[in-house]
């Protein structure tokens, strides 16, 4: 007696015609998604530890001019943060409060400009919802 055999179910490979559709649409939903932000916004402030970066590798570009890789002097920048107290630390995160509070003002600005402050959203949320829909209902009775 013979067992039964398998079926074999065939895979069909995607053709070329169907891989470029998929790579369109796949764009396409990139460019939405990039498009919601506005290249005019203020950029967001560095931390303090990108603060004392930007002068870590002024520092050690200068004292050590054969190191070029960027993984080498990341490593060796967040070694030297890690070992540093935190008053050494207080420096650099005075500096990226201040940042900060220069963005925040940016950003109150931009927001004034484009229409998208909170005034807005301000007055139209004095009344309760209850108090909205009661004057709709006596509009609509009279």
């Amino acid at each position: 007696m013979k067992a039964p055999k398998a079926a074999v179910i065939a895979h069909k490979k995607p053709d070329a015609e169907m891989l470029k559709k998929r790579k369109a649409e796949m764009i396409t939903m990139k460019k939405k998604k990039a498009s919601k932000k506005s290249s005019d916004a203020p950029k967001r402030p560095a931390t303090a530890f990108f603060i004392f970066m930007e002068e870590f590798r002024k520092t050690l570009k200068e004292n050590n001019p054969d190191i070029k890789s960027g993984p080498a002097v990341g490593k060796a920048g967040g070694e030297k943060w890690k070992s540093m107290s935190d008053s050494e630390k207080a420096l650099y995160i005075e500096k990226a409060l201040k940042r900060k509070a220069e963005y925040e003002k940016a950003l109150e600005a931009y927001k004034k400009l484009n229409g998208k402050g909170d005034d807005e959203k301000a007055e139209s949320s004095e009344k309760s919802t209850s108090e909205v829909h009661d004057g709709e209902e006596e509009a609509e009775s009279s």
